[in-house]
């Protein structure tokens, strides 16, 4: 883990451009981190149907 005051990703100092970031290519790694699912953030687990958008209760008659 980077230092305080760092890029997370890499540790280098913050560029006022890309904070919290160093650089672009930081920026876009973190980015495509979040879009990959690399992070997730703990809760509880999400019923696939519901989270496609299919309510299977409207459906079973």
């Amino acid at each position: 883990m980077a230092k305080r005051g760092s890029c997370p990703i890499c540790g280098k100092p913050p560029v006022a451009e890309f904070t919290p970031f160093c650089s672009r290519g930081c920026k876009d790694r973190d980015l495509l981190q979040w879009l990959g699912d690399g992070y997730r953030l703990p809760g509880e687990p999400v019923d696939p149907d519901i989270e496609s958008g299919v309510d299977r209760r409207l459906h079973d008659d």
